[in-house]
């Protein structure tokens, strides 16, 4: 299957995916929610009567949002420059977080009274499976209460290793925990295109994406945007995820004051991603892409073959090295001798046993450790394979 559906075929697709959609994660951008005097309010008026316009079609709607940081530079006057130290951003984001929800708040009680929910996450948060599952079950109870869920990362907390990096990976991340049918991504450009749209003009825009690919992921530097730290690679990569759990995506034009209502009656706008056809558990979806690698597993070519195409676990036998210092339970990634990614997955051994029996057989570990916990390093139900570029394999 090529990466691309023709109109037709893929108008069918959309209209098809749209209607189905029960549950939606909308994300916001900061370059669509703000303008040169801060929040935009009439874009953010506009976004609560078309949500407002999913939820009385009976669907589900959480908004993952962008804006805090970009909110309060403009409220302090604070330009926009390379090399904000961290602790600014973080003030920024305190003052700017208030002025966003304040927002979201008026606008959504002009809507019927319309009552929404702040949840502020780090990726500390998902990274814990207890954690995680208490978030989901939260959400789920807001959607009894008929309250739309307003998603940021806590930037007033983030450090470099709790932060998701961008919200169209937060967004993703939250579709997949709760298995939203679908995740829209409104941004400041069309979508994807053959080419740069400004200095080709024979440049097309793709309508329907079958499969994110290399080919896929090479257009990403046509369209950019002006605001924010999430640009096409990342919106992309966000699809993929999503894709892999069975959801569907779409990135569009957010400044487009009906975009969501032309979306839902099957306009061809922006560029739509399908499902992938196999569908990876939710467990799996969180070791593979939620859970950071505390460590790094090099393994022989005779490994690599048996976990990626004879779907085995990973044996002692097959490690060649260990790095990184990690417990038992750990997320590791494992390369092969080209050092691609090929699989992640959670340890049975911490890093220093490992390191002791990487190359033995299963039947001399008892020897050589004292104690024989598992057969396996890695069992093949704590393993999912990658495609070598940290995305799950297709």
């Amino acid at each position: 299957m090529t990466f691309q559906i023709n109109r037709d075929d893929g108008l069918f697709y959309r209209q098809t995916l749209f209607d189905q959609a029960k549950t939606v994660v909308l994300k916001v951008g900061s370059a669509v929610l703000t303008n040169a005097e801060g929040l935009n309010l009439d874009f953010i008026d506009t976004l609560c009567r078309q949500i407002s316009f999913l939820r009385s079609s009976g669907r589900k709607v959480i908004l993952v949002t962008s804006g805090a940081v970009a909110a309060g530079r403009r409220r302090l006057g604070v330009e926009r420059q390379p090399g904000t130290p961290l602790k600014v951003k973080q003030a920024l984001a305190a003052v700017g977080q208030g002025l966003l929800m304040q927002a979201y708040e008026q606008r959504f009680a002009d809507q019927g009274g319309q009552q929404v929910a702040q949840l502020l996450l780090t990726h500390a948060d998902l990274s814990q499976r207890d954690r995680y599952l208490n978030i989901r079950n939260t959400i789920l109870a807001l959607f009894e209460f008929g309250v739309v869920p307003i998603i940021n990362e806590n930037d007033t907390v983030s450090v470099q290793e709790l932060r998701f990096g961008d919200n169209d990976t937060l967004g993703a991340l939250i579709t997949n925990m709760i298995g939203a049918d679908m995740y829209i991504m409104l941004t400041d450009v069309d979508g994807l295109y053959t080419g740069n749209p400004a200095l080709d003009p024979t440049a097309k825009p793709i309508y329907t994406v079958a499969r994110v690919d290399s080919s896929v992921q090479a257009m990403a530097g046509n369209s950019g945007s002006s605001l924010g730290t999430g640009g096409m690679q990342t919106k992309i990569r966000a699809a993929k995820m999503v894709a892999a759990c069975g959801g569907s995506s779409f990135i569009g034009p957010g400044r487009n004051k009906n975009i969501l209502k032309e979306l839902f009656s099957g306009d061809m706008v922006g560029t739509f991603f399908l499902p992938d056809q196999a569908k990876i558990s939710g467990r799996k979806h969180w070791i593979g892409y939620v859970l950071r690698p505390a460590g790094f597993l090099d393994l022989d070519a005779g490994a690599c073959r048996a976990i990626v195409e004879r779907g085995k676990s990973l044996l002692p036998s097959g490690i060649v090295r260990v790095e990184g210092s990690f417990k038992i339970g750990a997320p590791v990634h494992c390369r092969c001798p080209d050092g691609r990614v090929v699989a992640a997955g959670l340890t049975n051994y911490a890093s220093l046993d490992i390191d002791k029996i990487k190359g033995c057989k299963t039947c001399d570990l008892t020897e050589i450790l004292g104690f024989r916990d598992s057969d396996e390093v890695i069992h093949r139900d704590n393993l999912v394979l990658l495609d070598g570029a940290g995305n799950f394999a297709n």
